[in-house]
């Protein structure tokens, strides 16, 4: 009983957290401080954040490796730009009643995390009959035929099969500036992604990474719950795609999603500490803003990130929280509890 309090109090207090960095993030817009740029690199830490840590549930709760997230990036990127064009190309026409920008966005974002869930389902159930080096490869070849097949359809830019020549820019794609929206589809994506780890399925792919052959003998469908977690991860990676595709620049480019970038959510979640939600969430913000701070050495970039990771492996190898989540409610029930012993002992140092 007192643990589901616990339970109930943390996510109410975590709640409250993230109503006030709604409302910081309000204040900080109405005072002028939100130039185009701020919200560029705010837009590029919301799906930052939410790749690493779709991409957590696979690498750190399942315990496979994966190097071609990008790929259902880019699928999900792609199906929500040419859903949300041909909706415009229909209003336009007159064969589709108008709707707002808002409502275009949510419906390119679900085709996108759908789409890419469907390439999530189709990869897994053969791929994750693997394991170690060889799904890992399996997930890296997947994403540059990804990659390479949308570089030559004409309808996503490129100039076709029949030429064999690189792709253009998909160009024209509605713009989606709205921050709020950004964030909350963020927090939300998330939140049910610590559910998902949270519940019975979460507690079922953790058992299968400490030993699958332990939990098949328990009764637990091992395939299933790998193709599971796989697809889930793989629709959450859609949706940072539709958010990737629509935030501002109005186009997309297939060397977008190459391995690099599937390298770059790698390293959020092996620095971030595979198995924490709260790590990657960190990492990846802080990843995301610290290419921006040293545009200087931008050439530097996988430099600096290589000697970082070298340095974290030896000294720190699990990561930087490990499977630790932070919690805001224990961290504000240490410090209150804190305070009055520190009271007490200031009394008794008075006395004496």
């Amino acid at each position: 009983m007192n643990d589901k309090k616990n339970r109930t109090r943390s996510l109410l207090v975590s709640l409250l957290g993230v109503c006030v960095l709604g409302v910081v993030l309000l204040l900080v817009d109405s005072f002028g401080g939100m130039d185009s740029y701020i919200r560029g690199i705010f837009m590029q830490c919301c799906f930052a954040v939410i790749m690493a840590t779709s991409l957590n549930l696979v690498m750190g709760y399942l315990g496979q490796i994966a190097l071609g997230h990008a790929g259902f990036m880019a699928v999900g990127a792609y199906t929500s730009a040419l859903v949300t064009k041909a909706i415009g190309l229909g209003i336009k026409a007159g064969t589709i009643a108008p709707i707002s920008n808002v409502s275009q966005f949510f419906i390119g974002m679900l085709c996108g995390a759908l789409v890419a869930a469907l390439f999530g389902l189709l990869v897994g159930i053969p791929a994750l009959r693997l394991r170690g080096d060889y799904l890992a490869i399996i997930t890296l070849g997947f994403g540059e035929i990804i990659r390479v097949v949308i570089q030559n359809l004409p309808f996503a830019g490129g100039k076709g099969l029949a030429n064999g020549q690189a792709g253009q820019a998909l160009i024209g794609i509605m713009k989606m500036n709205n921050i709020y929206i950004i964030f909350a589809v963020t927090v939300v994506s998330v939140a049910i992604m610590l559910a998902f780890v949270r519940s019975k399925f979460g507690r079922a792919i953790i058992a299968i990474r400490e030993d699958d052959i332990a939990a098949s003998s328990a009764g637990l469908n091992v395939t299933y719950y790998k193709v599971l977690t796989f697809t889930v991860s793989a629709f959450f990676a859609g949706i940072a795609g539709a958010i990737y595709a629509h935030r501002g620049l109005g186009t997309l480019q297939y060397s977008d999603f190459t391995f690099l970038k599937s390298t770059d959510y790698v390293i959020m979640v092996v620095l971030g500490g595979m198995g924490s939600m709260t790590g990657s969430v960190i990492t990846a913000v802080l990843l995301s803003v610290l290419p921006e701070m040293l545009r200087a050495f931008a050439q530097y970039r996988m430099l600096l990130y290589s000697v970082i990771l070298v340095i974290m492996m030896i000294f720190r190898p699990i990561g930087l929280f490990g499977n630790y989540e932070f919690s805001l409610y224990h961290l504000l029930l240490k410090w209150f509890r804190k305070k009055p012993i520190e009271a007490e002992q200031s009394a008794a140092k008075g006395g004496a």
